[in-house]
């Protein structure tokens, strides 16, 4: 089987990003969910431009996806990125973050926006 590489500056950039515990959690909780800003705001309570912010960051890496539901803007991991097998390692290494999604369904927080 074939590896794939990334080079040595895009690894350096990817692992500066996650190396910020917001913007790994958001990964990783994008691993197999998606979410809305508003998701995130309740989840990390931040400000909505500071969460724009760390997804803005990892949008402009390739990492992350938007595609809009109505007047929602939802955000996905992107499974296509150049980077994402290498991204894909470290997540599989990281504890499941479900249970900050459960509280917010609790909450009645995690519908809002869907």
């Amino acid at each position: 089987m074939l590896k794939q590489t990334i080079e040595m500056e895009s690894a350096a950039t990817i692992l500066k990003l996650l190396g910020d515990k917001t913007r790994l959690t958001m990964v990783k909780i994008l691993e197999h969910n998606d979410c809305c800003v508003c998701e995130f705001v309740a989840l990390f309570q931040m400000s909505q431009p500071a969460i724009s912010q760390h997804l803005r960051k990892l949008k402009d890496v390739g990492l992350v996806k938007e595609a809009r539901k109505g007047q929602w803007i939802i955000y996905s991991l992107n499974q296509n990125s150049e980077v994402y097998p290498f991204v894909k390692h470290l997540l599989e290494q990281i504890q499941n973050q479900n249970d900050k999604l459960y509280d917010l369904e609790k909450k009645g927080l995690r519908v809002s926006c869907t």
